[in-house]
């Protein structure tokens, strides 16, 4: 066994992040580079020369697009290195670890990556210092000194403090103590806890300390909004009655609800309508449980013809401060951890939204705050990470937004709201009871995410900012994947009795929170390397962990759904009847508190409140309109296109995206609502989900009572917009303020925002049943805007769903108004019958687009809906660029009883000022496309037209009544389940082999399951995904290196000497090319000259729909098309581009071209989304038995992708059937 290094370095051609970072360091500090070249490193301890050999050219490498070096020259001032932290998850080097394992079932080979920065000349100290000031973020990653070929961590727990004396520390030393152990408890609590153990007879363990810590914080706890409200005062110029009359009804309220002997606290105030609907208004919809996993609500749909009842549970997520200071993985494990929650109360999650919050993305990196990162640095690095970990896990996300404050320089926001659904009677809710256990399973445990809750829950500063590496986690999406297949399965989810995830505060809170007695064994917990103590094994917040509470008979059968499932697992703790936390570690006794005092929460807090009106003028007031003006609010950041950020996300997996995030031919008009059908398994119901948020950060300013209300109303609006209404409808709100302290003017802003929730909601009818609060938006004297996020969520049936582009010219425009008076304080129940009006006229076909006012005008939301189908409108309104939020426009095929604006036209002509379409599509596309490029390549144009057509149709041999297709699922593998759909519509019979590989001999009986599932298959199909990561550095090299075993590649290979099928879509055809078996139709080694598959033009992730055009017959999985047959597909994927040097030998083997919208193959960015070759969109192989594509197929419904222009099913899967049915239909 040997230990190894190996550089590598993109081939001329392929190096574009290479040449990226060049002009990036030359921009940023002026430092005159001809040249630098980028290397990734891989150390790989502990590996055998044969195997090594094997990995540098099929796990390290790829041979098309790669260099690799065993030996670099380094010379002083002329290099930098780096690497990620030592306790970090690494992604690829994890990947790599695997992939090596599969060329070697033996090996314990472990593997480090990094990467290498070369120049052409020699930089000074203080210019390398700069480079890794722009390279390194300190939180994550550290400089790497290549002298050194070693790895250990340190594998000897560090001992626990004593604590001797401490239940007699006076106040200095208690306050000693917090400063040394970082906690966010304040010296109350920790006096509080001194008498707790004087009377216990006993000091208190460290463990104990930091357990208390994670339990009582803000985070976990909510004890900001737990406080005791004991004086509250309204001291508002403007809305002193109206603040007056809302607070008097939360009175009345409190009083109806037998609440008056209940402190008064903004939790309360948070919940109390809720409440009301449940105990009083007897609403029977909202699920009453001991669990509380997300809001939850029951509703009935119809399904394959028969009434179902299902659970709606959805929540909404931040991770604001981890997203500061670590941004990638901030965000990432935000939409996790929100998908966790439904997810542990047994939900499939299936709709996302992302709301962030940044300063100025346009600012200059010189003027970033001192300990502060680039806000542009932030808002890509958080946009990647959550749109990474989302997109891997297989979650469609079809709305984003980014608001723009410079408030949120303080801190960024984050916020994942997601929703989940799972068929009443395929889960249970128990009380767990004396003898039931608690198996945690998912991910391993590690240091990384320890103090993360408390660590959230404190302001910030520029110290606190440098020792915070440990308080971020790592996302690891594909093992979150598993856990989700997990529970899809009701034979597991009426097994489990409670279920928590391994949010803030790890174990003691995930496992602690299930009982009242508990008793944990920390040595029994999974870990990802030896050494952690029972302090970071109590409080780490590793993800993609679950705590599942059942009956101890059920243990075996659950473990074994586990098992199949490729996961690990371990029985840590069992319910007693004791009361007490109790956790050991071995033999040692280090937690053993009462249930009592734990739920005290320490000691409760008290403040008052005073109301006061902030200081910004009116935003309502009357603007001048003028064509400067017009054009101007087009640009402005929280009006602008976002879509260069938006098409990051995918957001048509699952197959039950209704509507796309962008509408129109062109698509440019931004829908402003997520809404997907339920994940009914290999069906599509009647029924889907409408998600939507409001906020306006601007109207804070002038007054955050006035800003909840129409937060509330706007989030109302945009359901109606999309075809909804409010009879169903829930909300969740999202509160993120400064650190309120001891000011009960700050304490004021938070409880008029909730007070203005609390009007809205009577107003509307409809209830909050949850929400998430951040109070801890400062740094340093800054603060974040007074925010309150309101996400309404309702069941709407997918029939009446509408989209909001322009559809036809001649159409009638309507201005439907929220009436409100000068202050802009809205009479709520009269702009809802307006509301209603238009509900009414959209399901009698009358409107047939409809769009609602956020921080733009009239005039920018009918920009908006122009832009899809490149039409015009003429339109008249003497105060069209007002600020009118939640208003609507709305175009009429009839007269409507409306203010009338005008017409739908090809010209634009606002109140008789003409202007051109391109001025302005460049004012509303230009102020953000630097930051995040809406296209590629717009300057080329078309590309050969291919033609192959067949001399005759081929099928097999004999009739095939029972078509077979095995699907199998690695480790990353995100399509199983819409491909299974896809088949099964074609009339096959669809079978799924996961890929394990997490217990010894897993890999070796996953190969023969699978060569075994070939011989009784007639296809197979490799489905999209992300294979283990898509790392090292390249999609499909797990896939790749499976088939290369030789059982799998001889069965591979006896497959299609039957003149059997195979499909590779996405990440399948990305196996497909990089194994050979495309275009050579077998699996070989690659030479330097063959085809692959890169990354896109963009070097970003692209989820869109394009025009694909049939260039080929010449397949089984073809004929039964035209040649020039277009297409409307799905595409989500960051390595769509197909490349190679040899491209023309191969060109009569093009299966579909990405093509405009007069059918023409084009390399032209609007149409083909990664720059590939030839317009290339799928190819066959020589005898036309493979087919591999980069669109998504399989994502098709009928009643679904309502903003597609065309709307007919490319039915592949229909073909390959037919193959066998010897073209009998």
């Amino acid at each position: 066994m040997t230990n190894k290094r190996i550089f590598v370095k993109k081939r001329n051609g392929y190096n574009k992040e290479e040449l990226q970072l060049r002009d990036n360091l030359n921009l940023e500090f002026n430092l005159g580079l001809d040249s630098v070249e980028l290397y990734v490193i891989y150390d790989v301890f502990n590996i055998d020369e044969e195997t090594y050999e094997l990995a540098k050219t099929s796990v390290f490498s790829e041979i098309v697009v790669d260099e690799v070096f065993e030996d670099i020259e380094l010379n002083d001032g002329k290099y930098f290195a780096y690497e990620v932290l030592p306790a970090q998850y690494d992604q690829r080097a994890d990947s790599a670890k695997e992939s090596i394992r599969l060329l070697n079932s033996k090996s314990k080979a472990t593997v480090r990556s990094g990467k290498l920065v070369l120049f052409n000349k020699k930089l000074t100290d203080e210019q390398l210092e700069l480079v890794e000031s722009y390279l390194v973020n300190p939180i994550e990653a550290r400089k790497k000194d290549l002298s050194i070929l070693d790895f250990t961590l340190d594998s000897t727990p560090k001992p626990l403090k004593d604590l001797a004396g401490f239940l007699e520390f006076d106040k200095d030393a208690l306050l000693g103590l917090k400063k040394e152990f970082s906690l966010a408890m304040n010296i109350e609590d920790l006096v509080f806890i001194q008498d707790y153990f004087k009377k216990e007879g006993r000091v208190p363990t460290e463990t104990e300390i930091y357990v208390l810590d994670c339990y009582w914080s803000d985070h976990c706890r909510h004890t900001t909004f737990e406080t005791v409200l004991d004086e509250v005062k309204i001291e508002s110029e403007l809305f002193q009655k109206e603040m007056q009359d809302a607070f008097d009804y939360y009175l009345n309220i409190r009083s109806e609800l037998d609440r008056n002997n209940k402190p008064i606290t903004l939790m309360d105030m948070a919940s109390i309508i809720g409440k009301y609907h449940v105990k009083v208004l007897k609403d029977e919809n909202i699920e009453v449980s001991e669990e509380i996993n997300a809001c939850s609500f029951f509703t009935t749909i119809e399904n394959n013809g028969e009434k179902e009842r299902w659970l709606i549970q959805f929540k909404n997520e931040t991770h604001n401060h981890p997203s500061e200071i670590e941004p990638f993985g901030g965000a990432s494990t935000c939409i996790g951890g929100a998908i966790r929650d439904p997810l542990s109360g047994r939900s499939y999650v299936y709709q996302a939204m992302r709301i962030s919050g940044s300063g100025n993305v346009l600012q200059k990196r010189e003027d970033t705050l001192k300990h502060k990162l680039p806000q542009v640095d932030i808002a890509k690095g958080t946009a990647h990470g959550n749109s990474s970990y989302g997109n891997q896990i297989g979650l469609a996300t079809t709305f984003v937004r980014e608001l723009y404050d410079d408030s949120y320089v303080a801190k960024h926001m984050e916020v994942g709201a997601v929703v989940g659904a799972v068929k009443d009677g395929d889960y249970k809710r128990e009380t767990l009871v004396d003898g039931d256990i608690v198996v945690m399973i998912g991910g391993r445990t590690g240091r990384d995410g320890i103090q993360g809750a408390s660590g959230s829950s404190v302001e910030h500063t520029n110290d606190s900012l440098n020792t915070m590496s440990s308080q971020v986690q790592k996302g690891n999406a594909p093992e979150e994947r598993k856990l989700q297949r997990l529970f899809r399965k009701p034979e597991v989810t009426r097994l489990v009795k409670k279920c928590n995830d391994f949010g803030a505060g790890g174990v003691c809170v995930a496992i602690g929170e299930l009982s009242d007695g508990i008793e944990i064994h920390l040595e029994k917990v999974l870990t990802k390397y030896q050494g952690l103590n029972a302090t970071e094994l109590a409080t780490s917040e590793s993800q993609e962990r679950m705590a599942v509470a059942i009956d101890k008979k059920d243990y075996d059968a659950f473990v074994r759904e586990c098992e199949k499932e490729n996961i690990e697992y371990a029985h840590v703790a069992n319910v007693t009847n004791r009361r007490r936390l109790e956790m050991y570690y071995n033999d040692e006794k280090v937690v053993d508190m009462s249930a009592d005092f734990l739920e005290t929460s320490g000691v409760r807090q008290k403040s008052s409140v005073t109301m006061k009106d902030n200081t910004a003028a009116n935003p309502f007031l009357n603007k001048e309109v003028t064509r400067e003006n017009i054009l101007s609010e087009l640009g402005e950041l929280n009006v602008t296109c976002q879509k260069g950020l938006a098409q990051k996300f995918d957001s048509s997996i699952g197959v039950t995206t209704v509507l796309m995030p962008f509408a129109g031919k062109h698509k440019l008009t931004p829908v402003q609502a997520s809404v997907q059908a339920l994940p009914t398994l290999h069906t599509t119901s009647d029924t889907a989900t409408i998600l939507t948020y409001g906020f306006i950060p601007k109207i804070s300013y002038y007054s955050p009572f006035l800003s909840s209300i129409y937060a509330v109303l706007e989030s109302v609006a945009k359901v109606y917009a999309v075809g909804g209404n409010k009879d169903n409808l829930y909300f969740s709100f999202q509160e993120y303020f400064e650190k309120l302290g001891t000011d009960s003017t700050k304490w004021g802003k938070v409880t008029q925002s909730l007070l203005g929730s609390i009007y809205a909601q009577k107003e509307i009818g409809r209830p909050s049943i949850g929400g998430k609060d951040s109070m801890s938006g400062t740094f340093n004297d800054l603060n974040v805007v007074e925010t309150l996020i309101s996400f309404a969520c309702t069941p709407v049936k997918i029939a009446d769903v509408i989209t909001p582009e322009l559809k036809k010219v001649g159409n009638k425009l309507y201005y439907v108004p929220v009436e409100k008076d000068e202050k802009g304080y809205p009479d709520i129940k009269k702009t809802l019958e307006n509301y209603e009006l238009v509900h009414k006229y959209i399901k009698e076909g009358k409107i047939v687009s409809a769009y609602v006012q956020e921080e733009g005008s009239i005039a920018a939301s009918l920009v908006k809906m122009s832009l899809g189908n490149d039409l015009g409108f003429e339109v008249e309104k003497e105060n069209i660029l007002n600020f009118d939020p939640a208003s609507l426009v709305v175009e009429a095929t009839v007269e409507l009883p409306f203010e009338k604006l005008g017409k739908v036209s090809e010209r634009i002509i606002i109140n008789n000022e003409v202007f051109m379409h391109k001025d302005i599509y460049e004012a509303y596309t230009k102020t953000l496309n630097k930051v995040y490029p809406l296209y590629q390549n717009e300057d080329k144009g078309n590309v050969e037209n291919l033609h192959t057509e067949y001399k005759e149709k081929k099928y097999y041999p004999e009739y095939v009544e029972d078509v077979k297709v095995v699907i199998p699922v690695f480790p990353g593998t995100n399509c199983e389940y819409d491909s299974e759909k896809a088949f099964l519509e074609a009339g096959a019979t669809p079978i799924t082999v996961v890929i394990r590989n997490t217990r010894e001999n897993d890999i070796e009986q996953s190969i023969e399951e699978f060569t075994k599932a070939i011989e009784e298959s007639h296809i197979i199909m490799f489905p999209g995904g992300f294979s283990s990561g898509d790392e090292p550095d390249g999609s499909a090299k797990y896939i790749v290196n499976f088939l290369k075993n030789e059982k799998v590649k001889d069965a591979i290979h006896k497959h299609l000497a039957q003149k059997k099928l195979i499909l590779g879509v996405c990440n399948g055809f990305q196996a497909l090319l990089k194994s050979g078996l495309l275009p050579y139709g077998e699996v070989r080694e690659l030479a330097e000259d063959d085809l692959t598959l890169y990354r896109n033009d963009s070097y970003e992730h692209i989820s869109t729909t394009a025009f694909t055009r049939v260039a080929n017959t010449n397949s089984p999985w073809l004929q039964d098309f035209n040649i020039g047959e277009q297409h409307e597909v799905v595409f989500s994927h960051g390595e769509g581009k197909v490349v190679g040097l040899n491209i023309n030998k191969f060109k009569h083997l093009v299966a579909f071209q990405y093509s405009d919208f007069d059918g023409n193959a084009t390399l032209n960015g609007r149409f083909n989304p990664n720059g590939s070759v030839l317009a290339t969109e799928g190819l066959v192989s020589e005898d036309g038995l493979i087919l591999g594509k980069m669109g998504h197929s399989e994502r098709y419904g009928a009643t679904l992708y309502k903003t597609n222009t065309i709307k007919v099913k490319q039915d592949i899967f229909k073909n390959g059937v037919n193959y066998f049915k010897g073209g009998r239909k």
